[in-house]
């Protein structure tokens, strides 16, 4: 009766911590693609307006990027422009698990990735 007991316990016990490492690989997954969409809205000025392509401005991207990041308690994470036309995420955020310290796991680490392509369509074609 006991043995039961105790393996219902850590089967649930299971079942909420996974639930728990699923919604943070969901946040952490969320994070990752904002502040790659925040990056990915710094183009340079000029060359949008002037008709010859979208083109991130780096800089002011990684800031926006890790700016958005650094907003979201419990999450680090960093940012990188690649080619000047792709904004990559990437997050990483600590579950701390609620039953899975009975058997010694007290945190279960997650990791978010999101890529955001910049690019110019004219006339609802990618150009």
């Amino acid at each position: 009766m006991i043995t039961t007991a105790l393996t219902l316990v850590l089967l649930v016990g299971l079942a909420v911590d996974l639930s728990g490492r699923v919604y943070a690989k969901q946040r952490a997954q969320d994070v990752a693609a904002e502040a790659a969409r925040a990056g990915g809205q710094q183009l340079q000025g000029a060359a949008a307006i002037r008709g010859q392509g979208a083109v991130i401005d780096p800089g002011p991207a990684i800031v926006a990027a890790n700016t958005y990041i650094a907003g979201a308690p419990g999450v680090t994470g960093h940012t990188t422009v690649i080619s000047g036309t792709r904004v990559v995420a990437d997050t990483s955020t600590t579950y701390t698990t609620k039953f899975l310290g009975i058997i010694g796991i007290t945190t279960l680490t997650v990791t978010g990735h999101a890529e955001v392509a910049v690019n110019r369509a004219v006339e609802g074609v990618a150009q």
